[in-house]
């Protein structure tokens, strides 16, 4: 069967979190996020199960597209989503705020094994943080800033350029107008 073809029916069955889904994820299955994991099967189905964002965002929708099989890791699925959702109802125990949330887009993978169960779950890889209404994070985390309740971690916060970044520009910037090179603004 085409990759892509098997990787949207398991996204279909929600990456094990729909009934039958759970039957797709391998023995070894590990779920990947910029922060979060690696963490295998028991503890990824726990967690999915804590979030409930369908209940909270029941028009949301994650907008797949752009599929496509790694020219390095044939038996890897990239795509792309650009989450929707309006949050009506509750969500990690506070009312609905009615807010329409718009993710930026984000990169996603399944890694199948031999057997064609998924290995690996890779999401929320913001690819512009420019882009909607979650201040640039994906996933999880999104959701949570989106509606105004962001967890209180560094993590869960749009970028923010450290002090010591900036510096390092400021002394780039500077050691520039030394040598004498035209800056570009």
């Amino acid at each position: 069967a085409d990759l892509i073809i098997v990787c949207k029916e398991v996204l279909g069955r929600g990456v094990g979190v729909k009934p039958g889904g759970e039957d797709d994820l391998a023995s070894d299955f590990e779920f990947c996020a910029p922060f979060v994991g690696p963490i295998g099967k028991k503890q990824y189905l726990g967690a999915l199960g804590t979030f409930k964002i369908p209940d909270a965002f029941p028009d949301s929708n994650p907008n797949y597209h752009f599929f496509r099989v790694d020219p390095f890791e044939p038996e890897r699925v990239w795509f792309q989503t650009r989450k929707t959702g309006t949050n009506t109802g509750e969500f990690m125990k506070k009312p609905p705020t009615g807010k329409a949330l718009v993710f930026p887009p984000e990169a996603y993978s399944i890694r199948f094994n031999e057997q064609g169960k998924v290995k690996e779950f890779t999401v929320g890889y913001p690819m512009d943080r420019r882009v909607g209404n979650t201040g640039g994070l994906g996933g999880a985390f999104g959701y949570f800033y989106g509606v105004g309740n962001p967890l209180p971690i560094p993590e869960c916060k749009p970028y923010k350029k450290s002090w010591q970044f900036g510096f390092l520009n400021w002394i780039a910037s500077t050691t520039r107008r030394f040598q004498g090179l035209k800056l570009q603004e």
